[in-house]
């Protein structure tokens, strides 16, 4: 099977799905002769044109007001924030318009919308580039949340998530731009809430987001070297979020670590802690562990910055404290 950038599995995804249906439109900063910051619309523009690859003004919340309202009379609006940063610009038209249309009409109207931004800190971005806010819209009720680890699974969520009659925030991580994997030339979909369980293990279970999802490979692999098999499962979507896949492996392996690039406080590690440490309670041999970012900025400093998320070497200490009962004598 070919390999491609997670880039250019985006970039066909939002190709496949402008030629099979005329409905779906791009609309952003940057979006159209530039490509946007990161190149992954490069090429669109040509085949598409100007009024379905939209160049907008320095205006946020304008353009997604815009994409609401297009969305409600009949369209498939894909915009493009350019980065996850902005999402406090958009959060009226994202969470008052966008994700309570539905149930406030009584079902009558939809708002089939995507946003697609960006997440990740390391890229020397500093503190206002560098944020990784999807646990904001993860507490919306009517907003779907994405995060894609790879270009497979980039492809194959970005195309569920255009056919969706529900608005649906995607996140992919600013680094991953020019990472391959395995991607089919044929269609598929990956459908929402199925998550993928990408390394079986016996000792104790990774759970995963975006980024994360390749540090805690690279930890199990450390392990592995350690007689310590590491379980990795991908959510694919926090929301909605395939509760039983983690649950059903937290009962095997009886540890877990979660592990997300947002800020660990009240975020994304905290629910899906919260929700093994209520249903899988009496399987549990150890306390659930979590790992985010650091409560802090994102400095811009190197070094400063990358001691602020976790990496393989972290997740793998932490992972031998829980497997060999040390949790609670650790400093």
């Amino acid at each position: 099977m070919r390999k491609i950038t997670l880039s250019k599995a985006v970039n066909e995804a939002i190709a496949e799905e402008m030629r099979r249906d005329p409905a779906v439109f791009v609309i952003g900063e940057d979006v159209a002769e530039a490509g946007t910051p990161f190149k992954v619309l490069s090429g669109l523009v040509e085949e598409f044109g100007t009024d379905r690859i939209i160049d907008t003004p320095i205006a946020e919340p304008g353009f997604m007001g815009i994409a609401v309202g297009a969305a409600m009379t009949g369209s498939r609006p894909i915009v493009d924030l350019m980065f996850g940063d902005f999402l406090y610009l958009v959060m009226d038209q994202l969470c008052n318009q966008a994700a309570k249309t539905h149930y406030m009409s009584g079902g009558k109207l939809s708002v089939p919308l995507v946003l697609r931004t960006n997440l990740g800190a390391t890229r020397r971005s500093a503190a206002q580039h560098s944020q990784s806010l999807h646990a904001l819209v993860a507490h919306i009720p009517g907003l779907k949340v994405a995060m894609p680890s790879s270009a497979y699974e980039a492809k194959g969520l970005m195309k569920t998530a255009i056919r969706d009659n529900n608005p649906v925030v995607i996140f992919e991580d600013k680094l991953m731009y020019n990472d391959k994997a395995p991607v089919p030339e044929e269609e598929y979909l990956i459908p929402f809430g199925e998550a993928a369980i990408l390394r079986e293990g016996r000792d104790i279970s990774l759970i995963a987001t975006s980024s994360m999802v390749q540090v805690a490979l690279a930890a199990a692999e450390q392990l592995t070297r350690e007689g310590i098999s590491a379980e990795v499962i991908d959510p694919r979507t926090i929301v909605p979020l395939d509760e039983e896949t983690i649950l059903s492996s937290v009962r095997k392996t009886s540890r877990a670590i979660v592990i997300d690039e947002g800020h660990q406080s009240y975020g994304v590690t905290a629910e899906i802690a919260s929700r093994i440490s209520e249903k899988a309670f009496y399987h549990l041999d150890a306390p659930v562990q979590r790992m985010g970012a650091m409560d802090v900025p994102v400095p811009f400093s190197p070094a400063l910055e990358d001691i602020t998320v976790p990496t393989p070497e972290t997740v793998a200490d932490r992972a031998r404290l829980a497997v060999r009962g040390d949790l609670f004598h650790a400093a």
